[in-house]
């Protein structure tokens, strides 16, 4: 019984605090056409409203491929680790160990040579 009171007293604090910051109403400035409306709120916010050029995309999108490959590195190396801690001596187990961190560091260099690859041909082809 104490227990559902406590909880009665939680919900209804929660819901007042609810209605008190998401029921403030805001005002709406009159801005004109739809595509005036979503400059104004890009622009407030800080985004840009020219579109991205080939080259900031390509680095973008590289960079979020590089980060994905050295994260997933970085997650075999210490998996390759366990396995090794793990292993109590068995030596296929203690190989196939030493492989997944030796493949998990050649990633990592093949990751950094396709970005410095990548990036000298955006600069040189692209501008």
């Amino acid at each position: 019984m104490k227990k559902n009171i406590i909880m009665a007293v939680l919900t209804l604090i929660l819901s007042a605090t609810m209605l008190v910051f998401v029921g403030v109403p805001v005002q709406a400035e009159s801005c004109g056409s739809a595509k005036q409306c979503i400059t104004d709120g890009l622009t407030a916010s800080g985004t840009s409203t020219t579109p991205n050029s080939f080259s900031s995309v390509l680095t973008t999108v590289t960079n979020i491929l590089l980060f994905l490959m050295g994260a997933i590195s970085v997650i075999m190396i210490i998996v390759g680790g366990i396995r090794y801690a793990t292993s109590q001596g068995d030596q296929t187990q203690m190989q196939s160990a030493k492989n997944t961190i030796l493949y998990a560091v050649i990633g990592v260099v093949v990751s950094i040579a396709a970005y410095a690859i990548v990036s000298f041909v955006v600069t040189q082809f692209v501008g």
